[in-house]
């Protein structure tokens, strides 16, 4: 049978199979998983049906737990049931997973495997979550890629319903869950031909019914619990052999071969890694390029981590083997080793103590940690832990990736070795969260899939901030299979959609010598060059760059679309790059642009339409220069008078090299400074305010909605002018004059991010008492104007009343400069709470939004006064804000009530003066009566 191929990312290629095959889904969003309980709440809403005709039912609960216990309730009524999950999300739902394994109900639960919040929240990728829950009694099935995704979601759907043990397929989140790859879709057809009938009608049978009662979750006493829990051995036992048996049956099916273990690589190789996921596939590109050098190492892919069959594993072993190295993605502080490691090192010993080892010396065998957090695992890495293999001590539990100069872990790798084909099109783009880049690139896959026979592969990094941060998107084409689940670093294609990131990041060592490289960018081609960094100039020149601008920002203005530049800069991308033949490209966009934008009207099509047009007839190519003239100076990140926890451990991440910063330049216990947010200049902002003193009536009203604080007022004395700068502005204060006093209202604009909201509701918006203006010719005046500005004492609280909107504006916010979305309507509240307690708050904050524009790194938005007071702030996890923080209260409480007890007993002892024992009297009675 013919099947389809089509560009899926991992969740969806999940719920496509996941949708088809059950009839109840219980679901509760937790990142990177949400996608997958998403589409199939869509699909349900479209009333898509399952493959027996019968639309299934998606149900959101209050939380993980929730979702556990109805899919508990609904199998042990006989119902095929699923849900979707990751990270604390997951451990959330383990008291439940004990019991269904324990009454052998078969289900799949589907994990995009996430970090877990421990000295910090991270929303990335590892197995820590998974191997949190290795002993419930559940198979584990992991998927190291978009296709492997979609087929074990259905491998583990029969398997579970042959063995009665309930299965956790688990692939990485974010690397699996959200890479768009071209595989071939299993259809109904395939999915009916895999799940049988009579094992469906058993489950079913066995589900509770009044018409056959029974009695399930009895209280067990000593003398008969432990004969329960030994009652289930032989189903774990069978369980491994159903799952090949089923893998096989795939295999006839489809012609997609897969085995418990799956070795790649020489056959009489001598140096192997043991490991699962998707570094398996990083390790399988690695060990070919090596081998076909002459070297003789190989990858065993571990696809069922539970039950793990000794058996199966060794002879998947190749004999020759003389060193291992087994890594895990997850760390298990205070353990021998984690557990992937000791797994592997206790089958070899049982395999050579019952005497069926191929070999009869225990081959070297060491552990190492790698990609936690998604960290980048690289063939350079691989390359590093099979080189460590080959030394004449290899070491033992060591990390790849980071520079560990605490415990000295690290083994050390050159960044530079690549496996990269020159056959595979790789191409990068910089793009500014919600201008539409992500989606932009996502249509370009589809189009690519659909127009050519390559294989298609797209990544996005997004940084964890909200809209308004960078979005990099990493897409690879090609004839071969593309395994590289791993960042680009050579890209023959670049572009920037955002000219201030030229600042910020060095994009340009990512391209290819002769590589393109397309730049939005206000200024033409005549005039761009003036306006580069002396750095990018220098590597344009040195490495004959192919360098193309297009105003893309002012197209996108003009036809009404706003800051959405993604189908002007998608357009651009096919022409320049020639991937695939220009009409063919433009006349994908345009009908994709029909399909998305038909139901949105006629009007919002043509508009995307004209941007198609508007960008192949306004892309300029810049003339380069044949030798590079002036010179690279280091640009300063942040002020000298910066802490030295900023320089060396804030200013690296906000350069995009997070990973060059050292195991001791991080905080042990995730304890980190306020007051940061100051020094991260993000610059997003392409129209800022701009203040008219001649018209504004000083109420106060932008300064309180101003979403990031970056528009303060300050009352101060005429004398402290005379060192302003030229352009600085003040005016006589309003409605009351004070003859030695002004008001001035100031705007941070490397901090603005252009929301309007501060003219939209300003009241003189007719008079533009404020109005929007072009940020970049204002950009320098302004910056100079706020650095004196913030050189200005804070106003006398004498002169304003805090109580009302016209006084808090003198208030200095302890909330700054945040992350949030641009025009936030909750951070203009959470600012305001600091203005009025924030120099005696504790906030317990949930995760979520707030905890982001909160809390996420490189810099923090909460801040200190000048006498270093401000508020304290802590996040523990979704699900117990409200508890987290009333522990605080009992805290609170408890110190007030113990101060009581020690001022009653200074009084009664009389060891205080008359003015101290009124006060203390005092203090007292207030604390009782609050």
């Amino acid at each position: 049978m013919k099947r389809e191929m089509v560009p899926h990312d991992g969740n969806s290629a999940v719920a496509h199979v996941a949708h088809a095959t059950n009839e109840v889904i219980a679901i509760y969003p937790i990142t990177p998983s949400s996608g997958m309980g998403e589409m199939a709440d869509e699909k349900s809403a479209r009333g898509e049906k399952n493959i027996w005709g019968t639309c299934p039912d998606v149900v959101e609960m209050q939380s993980e737990a929730g979702a556990a216990g109805s899919v508990h309730g609904a199998l042990t009524t006989g119902a095929l049931t699923t849900t979707f999950t990751a990270s604390q999300g997951l451990l959330l739902m383990i008291p439940n997973m004990y019991k269904i394994a324990g009454e052998l109900l078969p289900t799949v639960f589907h994990i995009a495997a996430r970090s877990l919040a421990c000295q910090a929240l991270s929303i990335f990728g590892d197995h820590s979550d998974v191997m949190s829950a290795r002993s419930t009694g559940w198979g584990m099935l992991s998927s190291g890629s978009v296709q492997e995704a979609m087929d074990f979601a259905l491998i583990a759907q029969a398997a579970t319903l042959e063995t009665r043990v309930p299965f956790l397929h688990f692939f990485e989140g974010f690397r699996v869950s959200h890479e768009i790859q071209k595989v071939e879709e299993l259809t109904f057809q395939d999915m009916s031909s895999m799940l049988d009938a009579d094992l469906i009608h058993a489950h079913r049978a066995r589900g509770m019914n009044p018409e056959h009662p029974v009695l399930r979750g009895t209280s067990q006493n000593p003398d008969v619990y432990f004969q329960g829990r030994e009652s289930v051995n032989s189903f774990y036992t069978d369980c491994p052999g159903v799952t090949q048996k089923v893998m096989d049956r795939f295999a006839d099916l489809t012609g997609r071969k897969y085995g418990l273990f799956q070795y790649v690589g020489a056959p009489d190789a001598e140096q192997i890694i043991v490991m699962m996921g998707s570094g398996a596939e990083t390790a399988h590109e690695t060990v070919e390029h090596l081998n076909a050098e002459g070297r003789k190492t190989g990858v065993l892919k571990v696809k069922l981590y539970r039950p793990f069959d000794v058996k199966a594993f060794i002879k998947a072993m190749p004999a020759s083997v003389r060193s291992i190295a087994v890594l895990d993605r997850t760390k298990e502080p205070g353990c021998i080793g984690e557990p992937l490691y000791l797994d592997v090192r206790t089958a070899i010993g049982e395999a050579i103590s019952e005497g069926y080892a191929p070999f009869k010396k225990y081959p070297v065998t060491v552990g190492g940690r790698y990609g936690l957090g998604s960290a980048e695992f690289t063939p350079a890495m691989v390359k590093a832990v099979l080189d460590n293999l080959s030394a004449k001590e290899p070491r033992n539990h060591f990390t790849v990736g980071i520079d560990d100069d605490v415990a000295g872990t690290s083994l050390e790798y050159d960044p530079s070795f690549s496996t990269e084909s020159d056959e595979t099109y790789r191409a990068m783009f910089y793009g500014l969260g919600s201008d539409g880049t992500v989606g932009a690139n996502k249509n370009s896959i589809k189009i690519i899939a659909e127009e050519t026979d390559y294989n298609t592969q797209g990544y996005f990094v997004y940084d964890s901030k909200k809209a308004g941060a960078v979005t990099i998107s990493h897409l690879r084409f090609g004839k071969k299979p593309i395994r590289s689940p791993y960042l680009i670093s050579q890209a023959n294609f670049l572009a920037c959609h955002n000219f201030s990131f030229l600042e910020k990041y060095d994009m340009l060592k990512n391209l290819v010598p002769g590589g393109i490289f397309l730049l939005t960018s206000l200024h033409g081609k005549d005039s761009v060059w003036d306006y580069l960094p002396a750095r990018v100039r220098k590597q344009i020149v040195d490495k004959k760059i192919k360098f193309y601008v297009i105003n893309a920002v002012d197209i996108a203005e003009k036809i009404g679309l706003g800051g959405r530049i993604n189908m002007i800069m998608q357009t651009a991308f096919f022409k320049i790059s020639g991937v695939i033949e220009e009409k063919a490209a433009v006349g994908a966009i345009k009908e994709a642009i029909k399909k998305t934008y038909g139901s949105k009207g006629e009007k919002v099509v043509e508009m995307n339409v004209k941007a198609v047009d508007a960008a192949l007839s306004n892309i300029e190519e810049v003339a380069v220069p044949e030798k590079f003239e002036g010179k690279v100076l280091e640009e300063q990140i942040v002020p000298d008078s910066a802490p030295e926890f900023v320089k060396k451990t804030i200013v690296p991440i906000m350069e995009g090299i997070g990973e060059t910063v050292k195991v001791s330049e991080m905080p042990a216990d995730g304890t980190w400074p306020t007051a940061t947010a100051q020094y991260e200049k993000r610059n997003i902002a392409i129209n800022m305010p701009v203040w008219n003193p001649e018209t504004c009536v000083q109420c106060g009203k932008c300064t309180m909605l101003c979403p990031h604080a970056v528009i303060r007022a300050k009352i101060y004395e005429k004398d402290l002018l005379k060192d302003a700068p030229k352009t600085f502005k003040s005016s006589e204060i309003r409605p009351k004059p004070r003859e030695s006093y002004v008001y001035t209202l100031q705007v941070a604009p490397e901090d603005c991010t252009g929301c309007g909201v501060c003219v939209e509701y300003c009241p003189m918006k007719a008079k533009e008492a404020i109005k929007m203006m072009p940020q970049e010719a204002l950009r320098q005046a302004e910056k100079e104007n706020h650095e004196f500005f913030m050189t200005i004492p804070d106003t006398d609280p004498e002169l304003f009343n805090r109580n009302v909107m016209n006084g808090i504006q003198f208030v200095r916010p302890l909330f700054e400069y945040s992350g949030a979305c641009a025009g936030c309507g909750e951070t203009s509240y959470v600012k305001l709470l600091t203005q009025l307690f924030g120099d005696r708050a504790i906030i317990g904050n949930a995760t979520g939004c707030s905890s982001i524009y909160g809390g996420n790194l490189p810099t923090t938005p909460y801040c200190k006064r000048s006498d270093g007071r401000g508020p304290a702030w802590s996040n523990s996890l979704f699900e117990d804000a409200a508890e987290f923080a009333y522990g605080m209260r009992l805290t609170a409480d408890k110190y007030s009530e113990y101060v009581r007890e020690l001022a009653e007993k200074v009084m009664s002892a009389g060891k205080c003066s008359d003015d101290l024992k009124d006060l203390l009297s005092a203090a007292i009675k207030q604390d009782q009566t609050a």
